[in-house]
């Protein structure tokens, strides 16, 4: 019977992706039609295809396409980082943005821009992204670190402790960004507040290209991930004693997700939310199994953000919202609840 369950949550799902992210070509200035959109897609693919707008086809290739995969990527990455990290401290309310990587990312993103003004007037437009994503990759490594050195004892991990070092963590970066605002010029204090709201406006083919690499990395870590993940459910003395290498986990889990943290972050900016609401809901339909969580979590952290998109599209249409700012409004009274729920755990 659950075997069935978890079957139908991988159709459901997979049709839910296909259905938004058809949604997400079609909706714009310039309307596409369901068939449209599926031949504009053949003809980029197969150009001896006649019979497509030229129009069309330069709004498919140059915005439409990169936006909606690159939300695809950046939604699955997220929700996977947020699921590992809430199978490594056994809690709910772990996730990237709680315990301080986002932040630390936000912190190295932000420093980069500012100073890749200064110091890289000439630099290409590939090299300022990688410099960019390379910036907030050691700034959430950093705070990741540091969360993780203030929270483990000779008993383990404390989750209490750990959040409350990432709200210290996150108050310190704000503090470090704020100070960039201060000596920035105008050019570079706008390029900050756009991307620190988070916005999937600027999206290309470079920056879709390194989210499916670090998507492909994450992808290719589940299986070698959700069978130790699985035994430190029980605990990590537990898991020592099931020959899982507890420490070398945390270590390379905290690797992949400041990785993906910070190329989500470099690339469109701070998005909360995601790793937190997707795992906790596939959790609810189909267990703590990890074999099915991680998975499960890519395909409904990708449709979330593209459902938070679409509204961050046409809410206030012709006006575009940040998506960062769609994803706090779902996501802020998902945390409160999950607060609630657990309150009595946490006294």
């Amino acid at each position: 019977m659950k075997s069935r369950r978890v079957s139908r949550c991988y159709w459901f799902f997979v049709a839910l992706l296909m259905i938004t992210a058809l949604a997400s070509l079609m909706i714009g200035p310039l309307a596409f039609g369901p068939w449209q959109s599926l031949q504009t897609l053949l003809a980029l693919i197969f150009p001896f295809i006649e019979g497509v707008s030229a129009t069309h086809t330069v709004v498919m290739e140059s915005l439409r396409l990169p936006r909606t995969l690159l939300c695809l990527f950046i939604g699955a990455n997220l929700a996977i980082c947020g699921a590992m990290m809430q199978g490594l401290f056994r809690n709910a309310l772990a996730d990237p943005a709680i315990v301080g990587v986002s932040s630390g990312a936000a912190l190295g993103a932000a420093i980069a821009i500012y100073t890749s003004h200064l110091l890289f007037t000439t630099l290409p437009t590939l090299g300022q992204e990688l410099y960019i994503a390379g910036a907030a990759f050691l700034g959430g490594t950093a705070v990741t670190l540091l969360v993780l050195r203030i929270a483990t004892t000779r008993l383990g991990t404390s989750v209490s402790v750990m959040l409350l070092a990432g709200i210290a963590i996150t108050a310190l970066s704000s503090s470090g960004i704020a100070i960039l605002y201060y000596f920035a010029d105008d050019t570079v204090l706008r390029n900050i507040l756009a991307w620190q709201l988070g916005s999937l406006v600027g999206a290309n083919w470079i920056m879709v290209a390194l989210s499916a690499l670090v998507g492909g990395l994450l992808l290719a870590s589940i299986r070698a991930t959700a069978a130790p993940l699985n035994a430190l459910l029980l605990g990590e003395s537990e898991a020592r004693y099931l020959g899982v290498n507890v420490q070398r986990l945390k270590y390379r889990l905290i690797a992949l997700t400041a990785l993906a943290v910070g190329v989500s972050v470099a690339c469109v900016g701070l998005i909360g939310f995601v790793g937190l609401v997707v795992p906790h809901l596939v959790r609810l339909l189909v267990g703590p199994d990890h074999r099915n969580v991680l998975p499960l979590s890519a395909l409904l952290g990708a449709c979330l953000l593209l459902v938070a998109d679409l509204i961050a599209r046409t809410a206030l249409m012709p006006i575009e919202l940040p998506v960062g700012v769609v994803m706090g409004m779902i996501g802020a009274p998902f945390f409160i609840y999950l607060l609630l729920q657990q309150r009595n755990h946490m006294v």
